[in-house]
């Protein structure tokens, strides 16, 4: 055997073990199940929620629409140029006007952090305004910070088409490879969240600086984990699928764009990491089939195959309906991870209107 080969077989090996530890968990991992509300305000925790929003008239009602009994629901309203903040006010919310963002600051984290000064609730909840929230949301939300600080739960997607679910997939599968699913333990510099919905107890997040610590970051939610992981905060995220729905995606174009320029996560992560994640994809999902195709493949090639195809059975439930989308999508695994690897080599600074300046690592959060 050529040394090329033998090269070849061990980062195969490698990388075989990488994502065998990673996707292990994932066997018997089941979604957050609803609790009940609990009392407000009597012996329960009174529950703020917070929803930053910037031009969402047209997807904030649901959102609204179906929150529980909650002590408050606070939306800032993030200078929208449309009619965000009058169907908020009619829908009972309680609407602040946000302020133009300070130097150093994303306009989210920004919005996050006036709505968090203006809570009253012992717990607060943050969720986007394309979340579709449903019922026994909240009460889960809060039995879980029974035994966490911080908790955030994955939402069930929303797609309209059959090709957006097959690149969505692609991209989901890129982090499932990369971090495991949703529940799996995972190191302080590898932990993540999902910043659409969150829940923490107020004076404790006080207390460890609020938003201020992430407050230059662009993937501001895995920004927010790892920084209260490394000083031993309990951080959880889990399978949120029957509780919370998102519609975050206005078609295949704006998924490729928005979603495949968050994906390397380039101001949470090194680049070692950003690195050694990319070389795992390219070994697991982009390489195997080329090489069986024309017959160059080898048992590790055919292996990772089929560990692609059985991880559809378990993305299934990620999705409100076109489910035959998720079986497709290894056709759109190579394009997902070149778009990845593109945001990887050339980040971007542009969300909702605005242009960052260079990214801010946070010596605060050790990234």
């Amino acid at each position: 055997m050529k040394p090329f080969h033998i090269a070849q077989a061990i980062a195969q090996a490698i990388a075989l073990g990488v994502l065998v530890n990673r996707l292990r968990h994932g066997a018997h991992m089941s979604p957050a199940k609803p609790v009940p509300v609990k009392p407000v305000p009597a012996k329960g925790d009174r529950v703020s929620v917070l929803i930053p929003a910037r031009n969402e008239a047209g997807r904030i009602a649901k959102c609204l629409e179906g929150l529980e009994d909650v002590h408050e629901v606070i939306v800032v309203d993030d200078c929208s140029t449309d009619e965000t903040a009058a169907v908020a006010d009619k829908l009972g919310a309680r609407v602040i006007a946000g302020h133009e963002l300070p130097a150093g600051w994303i306009g989210k984290s920004w919005a996050l952090q006036q709505g968090l000064d203006q809570a009253t609730g012992d717990v607060v909840v943050c969720l986007d305004a394309d979340t579709i929230p449903r019922p026994g949301l909240i009460g889960a939300l809060v039995e879980q910070l029974g035994t966490a600080d911080f908790v955030s739960f994955a939402c069930r997607f929303r797609c309209d088409t059959i090709a957006e679910v097959a690149l969505n997939t692609s991209m989901l599968t890129t982090l499932v490879y990369r971090f495991g699913p949703p529940g799996a333990p995972l190191r302080s510099h590898r932990a993540i969240a999902n910043g659409q919905c969150m829940a923490f107890r107020r004076d404790w997040f006080v207390s460890q600086g609020g938003f201020h610590g992430i407050r230059g970051h662009m993937t501001d939610d895995i920004a927010l984990a790892r920084m209260l992981s490394k000083f031993d905060a309990r951080v959880k995220f889990l399978d949120g699928s029957a509780l919370i729905e998102v519609d975050m995606h206005d078609g295949v174009r704006n998924l490729w764009n928005e979603w495949g320029r968050s994906l390397p996560m380039p101001d949470a992560s090194s680049r070692a990491q950003q690195w050694s994640d990319l070389a795992l994809l390219w070994l697991t999902l982009v390489v195997p089939i080329p090489r069986l195709l024309t017959r160059r493949g080898n048992v590790f090639d055919a292996l990772f195959v089929l560990i692609r195809a059985s991880l559809g059975f378990g993305l299934r439930r990620a999705y409100v309906s076109r489910t035959a989308g998720v079986y497709l999508s290894p056709v759109s695994d190579i394009p997902a991870i070149l778009r990845l690897t593109q945001a990887t080599l050339w980040s971007v600074r542009t969300w909702r209107g605005r242009e960052y300046g260079p990214q801010n690592r946070s010596r605060n959060a050790g990234l």
